[in-house]
């Protein structure tokens, strides 16, 4: 197949206790299997501490990037802010994420096809349920906000995590998965997908 080298991006994607619970995970694989995109790997998962908080390390400047962000938004509100020093915020609020992947069984998968960090974020929606796109999964199947999280001091439960670039995926994936565990295979959509001159369609 022609071009096709250049179209295989791997983005990681995890459903969490939340959508386990819900029954959500067949309608979150139906999304992203529909769109064009391979599942290359998956697995469900008890996570531990050490692998959440793993995954909630991968970026050394996280904790500044969501401090500073999320003391903005309460400006941004005219909200009082959550706390004196956004860093010590953010420790908190990786604390709870931490908590909460590791509450309940977890759905690990790895997606592959052209732009699928972009695309499953696409389908995924925002970061909060509240405000995230009609169609997309956030959007469709969960109502939680950062408001109703901050008061109850828990993390958003938003049904999905999902890479945030083509970087930040390079690092979460060997988090979650062993080499060998990640399948090479060929679908025949992919043939429709990416193949310049759709040959073998007519016999």
């Amino acid at each position: 197949m022609k071009n096709f080298d250049n179209k295989q991006e791997k983005t990681l994607v995890l459903i969490k206790p939340d959508g386990v619970q819900r029954g959500l995970i067949g309608e979150v694989i139906k999304r992203y299997e529909s769109c064009g995109l391979k599942l290359v790997a998956l697995k469900m998962v008890i996570a531990d501490k050490k692998l959440a908080l793993a995954h909630y390390s991968t970026d050394p400047d996280w904790a500044i990037k969501t401090g500073t962000k999320t003391f903005e938004s309460y400006e941004n509100k005219g909200l009082p802010l959550p706390g004196k020093d956004p860093i010590e915020f953010a420790e908190k609020v990786r604390r709870q994420l931490v908590s909460f992947m590791t509450s309940g069984p977890v759905i690990a998968m790895i997606w592959q096809g052209m732009g699928a960090v972009s695309v499953v974020r696409k389908i995924t929606g925002g970061t909060e349920p509240l405000t995230s796109a009609p169609g997309t999964i956030r959007g469709d199947y969960t109502i939680d906000s950062y408001t109703a999280s901050d008061v109850d001091q828990r993390a958003v439960r938003n049904i999905i995590h999902s890479s945030g670039s083509v970087d930040e995926a390079n690092k979460e994936v060997p988090i979650w998965f062993k080499s060998e565990e990640i399948l090479n295979y060929r679908l025949i959509s992919e043939e429709i997908i990416y193949d310049v001159n759709l040959d073998g369609i007519l016999e």
